[in-house]
C-alpha cells in the first residue's frame, strides 16, 4: 500500500544549454502555452510581474482533463532550481500538500542539460495514486519547451 507523503520524479537529458531553459522559467514562463499547448493552456500574472520572483501566476493546464493552479516560483540561481509553491487550485482536492521542482543541470560530457522534476506531496486519503502522471506532464511540457528553445 503507498503511502500518504511520498516524492515521484524523473531525471532526463534535453540539448539546451542550461542558462536558456533556466531563463525562459524564470522570466518568460508566459511562452509556455505556445511551446507545449497540449500540456500549458494558459498562464497569467496574478500579481506582480513576469520577472519578480514573489509574482503570482495563474497556469491553466492539462493531465487528464483540464485544470488550474495559483502559484509563486521560488527561483534559486545557485542550484539553477525553481519550485513552485502552489497557492489554490484543482490539485487541492485530492492533496494536503504539493511542490513540484524543476532542477536543471549541465550534463557531465557534451552539450545540453539534464532535467530533474520531481513533485513532493500529501494526499488526502490512502486512495488517491501518486502523482506520476504530473511528473509525467512536467517532463513532457520541459521537452516540448527545450524543442521551443532550440528553434527560436
Amino acid at each position: 500500500m503507498a503511502g500518504l507523503s511520498g516524492k515521484v520524479e524523473k531525471d532526463f537529458e534535453i540539448n539546451v544549454p542550461v542558462e536558456k531553459f533556466y531563463k525562459l522559467w524564470k522570466f518568460e514562463c508566459f511562452h509556455f502555452p505556445t511551446a507545449s499547448p497540449s500540456n500549458i493552456q494558459g498562464v497569467e500574472v496574478h500579481e506582480g510581474d513576469w520577472e519578480t520572483g514573489d509574482s503570482i501566476k495563474i497556469w491553466t493546464y492539462t493531465v487528464g482533463r483540464g485544470k488550474t493552479f495559483k502559484e509563486k516560483v521560488e527561483a534559486d540561481d545557485e542550484r539553477m532550481t525553481i519550485t513552485l509553491h502552489d497557492i489554490e487550485g484543482d490539485i487541492f482536492k485530492n492533496f494536503k500538500f504539493w511542490k513540484p521542482v524543476f532542477k536543471v543541470a549541465p550534463k557531465q560530457q557534451g552539450s545540453g542539460s539534464v532535467v530533474t522534476v520531481s513533485i513532493e506531496y500529501k494526499k488526502r486519503n490512502k486512495d488517491i495514486p501518486d502523482p506520476v502522471a504530473y511528473v509525467d506532464c512536467m517532463a513532457s511540457m520541459t521537452t516540448d519547451v527545450a524543442s521551443h528553445i532550440m528553434k527560436a
